[in-house]
């Protein structure tokens, strides 16, 4: 679970703001870099993501991540889920508030 939220996560940064360093992604996250850097390659590998570089920057290391439609939609599947979990956590606080108060 915990790892969907984090995959959520980042496709939500990346879709925001594709052209960000893996540094800045992952300070922004709170991730390390070495777990940002594994995450995105499992974004890729699982055709969530591609990866391109600015090949005629002279900096070669700007890179560009784009959400492949597979990827867009694995994001809007997992914010629904995270809706429904946080729902139920709301419904489930507020029985317990309601049975405190009778």
């Amino acid at each position: 679970m915990k790892k969907n939220q984090d995959y959520l996560n980042i496709l939500i940064k990346l879709n925001s703001k594709p052209n960000s360093s893996q540094r800045k992604l992952a300070n922004e996250l709170g991730f390390s870099l070495g777990k940002l850097n594994y995450c995105l390659n499992a974004l890729k590998s699982k055709g969530l993501i591609k990866i391109k570089n600015f090949r005629n920057n002279k900096n070669k290391i700007n890179y560009f991540y784009i959400l492949t439609p597979k990827g867009i939609s694995k994001k809007a599947r997992l914010i629904v889920n995270f809706m429904k979990k946080k729902m139920f956590e709301y419904e489930e606080l507020k029985r317990e508030l309601e049975k405190k108060n009778d």
